[in-house]
């Protein structure tokens, strides 16, 4: 015989079985270091969507930060002898050195940091757009997001070569939004957007969202588009990032004209003779001395007189006048 049980086995979720998930209320216990660090990305998410363009040397060594430190989880993921033979110490020590290389490299050439920014735009934007599409339909062959988020991330990562400051507005007001997005999602207290992102690339079918979740993705278009709008009529107008690279090749221009007259040897100069003093009664003009000329001889003057001006002494070959002495080198007798 067996004893009636008194004891009846509930299945763990038989109470919220029937009840909407979405009713719930939302409580969470923060943590400090976490609730510190979500603080500070909101500060940056901030900066980012309305004065990006204003810290572009910033952006672009956040960028290579970024990419160089997700390379690295990355790598760790797909290789789990990796994650297992490394401690966590020397995890986190290379992944911060290769982001501190990578945004170095990012900050120093422009054009690298361009290219990393136009192919960090194309990933969130279609993340974002695989998330709403995977509400909908299914994504089921498994090539269509990894095809999606690579054709995506070239044309933005070209897009921002070709119009650079436009699309870095672009791009720092779309990375700002989705901080806030995600900083927003996780003091809610559901942080189900990544668990989103995650299933779509897995490949598994995401749980539908509630509303609040509705309500914190429209806070990324929203504060990308006030992002953009703030950044091109006020803090980013008038600002080129190519301004201070300009300046930069001036002046290392000037400095290698300044050296290499530095280094030719100086042409001797002429030492011009010392000018003439003249005296106002010691000038006398040649055309003066050339019609007096032409007077005696044509009317046949005295000796006297035409001694006087054998005895002096023209040089005609003076610009401006004729020194003549004003008394005679021998004494003229007149009979």
């Amino acid at each position: 015989m067996t004893a009636p049980s008194d004891y009846v086995v509930e299945e763990p979720g038989a109470e919220l079985a029937g009840v909407d998930m979405c009713t719930l209320e939302i409580s969470m216990k923060y943590e400090v270091i976490s609730s510190i660090v979500c603080s500070v990305c909101l500060s940056f998410g901030l900066i980012y969507c309305f004065f990006g363009y204003r810290c572009f040397k910033m952006v672009m060594f956040l960028s290579g930060f970024l990419f160089g430190t997700t390379s690295v989880l990355l790598l760790y993921h797909t290789e789990p002898v990796l994650d297992i033979k490394l401690g966590p110490e020397t995890k986190a020590g290379l992944g911060l050195g290769v982001g501190v290389l990578c945004g170095l490299m990012t900050m120093l050439l422009p054009a690298i940091g361009l290219l990393f920014s136009g192919l960090q735009l194309g990933t969130l934007l279609s993340l974002v757009a695989l998330v709403v599409v995977g509400q909908f339909c299914s994504l089921s062959p498994v090539w269509v997001p990894p095809s999606t988020i690579l054709v995506l991330s070239i044309i933005t990562a070209v897009c921002t070569l070709l119009w650079q400051k436009l699309f870095s507005i672009v791009f720092t007001s779309v990375f700002g939004a989705t901080t806030v997005m995600l900083c927003v999602d996780y003091l809610v207290g559901s942080f189900m957007l990544p668990d989103q992102v995650y299933d779509v690339l897995c490949q598994v079918a995401p749980p539908p969202l509630c509303w609040y979740n509705g309500t914190i993705m429209g806070i990324c278009p929203v504060f990308s588009l006030l992002g953009v709008l703030v950044q091109w009529r006020f803090t980013a107008k008038g600002l080129s990032h190519t301004e201070g690279a300009h300046k930069r090749q001036k002046k290392h221009a000037k400095k290698l004209r300044y050296r290499e007259c530095r280094g030719r040897p100086r042409p001797h100069r002429r030492c011009r003779p010392p000018p003439l003093k003249r005296y106002a009664g010691d000038v006398l003009a040649p055309s003066y001395l050339q019609s007096l000329q032409e007077r005696q001889l044509e009317t046949g003057s005295s000796n006297s007189s035409f001694s006087t001006v054998t005895h002096a002494l023209i040089d005609f070959d003076f610009e401006t006048g004729s020194m003549v002495p004003l008394t005679s080198s021998s004494p003229v007798f007149t009979f």
